[in-house]
């Protein structure tokens, strides 16, 4: 089964709350001689701008820049090179004084980019737009696994864990499908959320938003406002809310900040990219550390909501942890976790084998979309002298690599794929390894 696609541009919903531009310095919560910097980085690495580049590049307004530019200049930091017929046209450069400055201050940290928002701001945008004022319904619940045949039961479970915001362990032997669950609850993920370029702390920048986990959605059709009062504040972008997947590549380094020496700011861990949205922490137990640790890492965040974390300097700060917290694994909860941790997850959820009829559904359904002639017999077949000869419980994963292998061999002969007892030997026992 494969994933459900994510669309690279999804289009506007109009009912998210979003943060409002700043007019002033002091509405940015940026202290002035941050600003100061980054402009003068950003001038350094690309020459000569005019006022209505560096709003584009620091994605701030005018009329904030406008102040900014006043107290660089002031401070001989920056000159004016040529005015045109408006102010936006007015060409900036930095001084040798300036240049000299902007040096140094690339000597500390190389970002250059969109001006980040304060950590006040970002927590205070994190709780209006929390994960837990989704409502969830079994109607849409319904909408989202159309198509996919699961255990009624399992469907509410899901559901109603989606609802509540709490985490969720999802456990059962491997084919059953569990990462596919997990994958396709990003579907039930409703309105769009505000994530930042990168927040401000203590002096350091922590860049936030990420193309790989962020699905901006398209704000084309949104009116450009002439009330600055209503103008949504550019250092954020809206996005769909984020579905971040791990899997045993995942280490408790990961959940810490990336401070990168080079460049001198950090990269948020992946359950902050996730903030708002689903974090999936998938094959739980193949990762190089035990589960026990990885599961402890995460009692003081359920628990609180919220997750501390350190820069380089020693500097401590709390995030908010706002996620739908999914573990998926093939092993017991009692093997990973001990009961004090159990009782903080709110959902456990068995995916199990499959009944029969759901079992000859998937087939059929395979069968159909490889373009392979559905038999009865050859089905029953499957059932009584293989799944029941060798033990093999009836999951979920089987129809399609069965299938696939059918399909495979059908293609390499250059003949019609059919459900021989032949090619259904043949499939079984190369798919199983066995002879």
């Amino acid at each position: 089964m494969n994933a459900p696609n994510r669309a690279q541009v999804i289009p506007l919903d109009e009912s998210a709350p979003f943060p409002r531009a700043p007019r002033t310095l002091a509405e940015t919560g940026l202290p002035l001689l941050f600003l100061v910097e980054l402009a003068a980085k950003l001038l350094f690495v690309r020459g000569q701008m005019r006022l209505t580049e560096l709003a584009q590049r620091l994605h701030l307004a005018t009329t904030v820049l406008d102040g900014l530019l006043a107290f660089m200049r002031a401070e001989r930091i920056c000159e004016v090179m040529r005015r045109g017929e408006t102010d936006g046209d007015v060409l900036y450069e930095l001084t040798d004084a300036g240049r000299a400055r902007a040096t140094e201050y690339l000597g500390r940290c190389k970002y250059a980019g969109a001006a980040p928002v304060s950590l006040a701001a970002y927590v205070a945008q994190v709780g209006r737009q929390s994960v837990t004022k989704m409502h969830v319904t079994k109607e849409g619940v319904n909408e989202a696994f159309r198509g996919l045949i699961i255990n009624p039961e399992v469907r509410d479970q899901l559901g109603a864990a989606m609802g509540s915001g709490r985490a969720m362990f999802l456990y059962g032997p491997a084919g059953a499908g569990k990462t596919y669950l997990a994958e396709r609850l990003s579907l039930l993920l409703e309105g769009d959320i505000a994530v930042p370029h990168a927040i401000f702390v203590d002096g350091e920048i922590i860049q936030v938003f990420d193309p790989l986990i962020h699905v901006p959605v398209d704000d084309a059709r949104r009116p450009a406002s002439l009330d600055n009062l209503q103008r949504p504040d550019p250092r954020w972008v809206r996005c769909k809310r984020p579905v971040a997947i791990t899997g045993g590549e995942l280490t408790l380094h990961m959940l810490d900040l990336d401070y990168d020496a080079t460049t001198g700011f950090y990269q948020a861990p992946p359950h902050v990219k996730a903030n708002n949205g689903l974090f999936v922490v998938d094959d739980l137990g193949r990762q190089l550390i035990k589960p026990e640790q990885l599961m402890n890492r995460w009692i003081v965040p359920m628990d609180r909501h919220h997750d501390y974390l350190a820069l380089h300097s020693g500097t401590k700060f709390t995030l908010p942890f706002d996620v739908v917290l999914v573990f998926s694994t093939n092993l017991m909860p009692s093997e990973v976790a001990d009961p004090a941790f159990l009782r903080r997850l709110g959902y456990k959820i068995h995916i199990g084998p499959m009944n029969e009829e759901q079992y000859r559904e998937i087939f059929t359904y395979v069968c159909a979309e490889r373009d392979v002639p559905y038999d009865e017999t050859a089905f029953r077949t499957l059932l009584t002298d293989y799944h029941k000869t060798y033990d093999q419980p009836l999951l979920a994963c089987y129809p399609r690599d069965i299938i696939n292998q059918i399909a495979d061999l059908a293609r390499y002969r250059g003949e019609p794929a059919r459900l021989t007892p032949e090619v259904l030997h043949w499939a079984w026992h190369n798919y199983f390894a066995s002879r």
